[in-house]
Formats: structure tokens, sequence, C-alpha cells
């Protein structure tokens, strides 16, 4: 028996809600204007049965081919997180070796150089910097 008044209610209150918004002159006209449309939309279609099937089965084929789309598209998105999901373990390691191959290179570098020197890039006599200046000279 709730269920009946809850039912009622709402259905009440559509009424009195589109009942109010009726009070709005912008609303009225628009409403109007749809009714309108709607109307001789009704009449055209109830003469012209053809038309309307026509229309129907463009807009069936226009939403089959959307549907397909949208099934080929998510169908390709599923395999490639399936790619990037089995990638992730291999760029992971190959992360982690690049790493150590460079924390190695790093401990062979200071073994070379040593531990208390400072490594600097020799400059080559054609590219020394010119004090006057303030550039390389060439």
């Amino acid at each position: 028996m709730s269920e009946s008044k809850l039912v009622k209610g709402l259905v009440v209150g559509a009424i009195v809600g589109a009942g109010v918004s009726m009070f709005d002159r912008a609303t009225r006209q628009n409403m109007k204007h749809q009714l309108t449309n709607l109307s001789s939309d009704v009449k055209y279609y109830a003469t012209n049965r053809d038309d309307l099937k026509s229309m129907l089965k463009e807009k069936l084929e226009l939403l089959q081919t959307t549907y397909g789309q949208m099934s080929n598209d998510i169908e390709y998105l599923s395999t490639k997180f399936a790619e990037v999901k089995e990638m992730t373990p291999q760029v992971k390691t190959l992360v982690e070796d690049t790493k150590s191959a460079f924390m190695d290179s790093k401990e062979e570098y200071k073994q070379l150089v040593g531990k208390d020197e400072e490594f600097t890039m020799p400059v080559l006599p054609e590219h020394e910097l010119d004090p006057s200046l303030s550039t390389y000279r060439q």
C-alpha cells in the first residue's frame, strides 16, 4: 500500500511541477512550439508510413554501426591494456638492469680516476677560453 502512495505522490508532484513551470512565458511558448512540431510530425508519418519505416531503418543501421565500432574499439583497447600489463615487468627489469649498469660504471669510473681526484674534461687549444672576451676562441 505504501508503494501506491509513493507512485501517486510522484505523479502528483510531477504534474504540479509541470504546472508551476508553465507560469513562465518562455516555457509556455517553447512547449507550444514543440507540441506543434510533434503534431505535424505525427500527422505526416501517419500518412507516409514508408518514410517512417525508412527513417527508422536508417536509425537502426546507424545504431548497429555505432555499436560495432564501439565493440571493436573496446576489444582493441582491452588487447592494448593486456599488452601493457605484460610489458610492465619487462620494462621494470630493463630499468633495473640499466640502473645497475650505470652504478657499476660509476664504480669503475671512480676506480679509474681515483677517489680523491676530481675529473675535468681536457680543453683543446683551439677551444680555450679567451679571458678578455669571455667567450671561446676558435
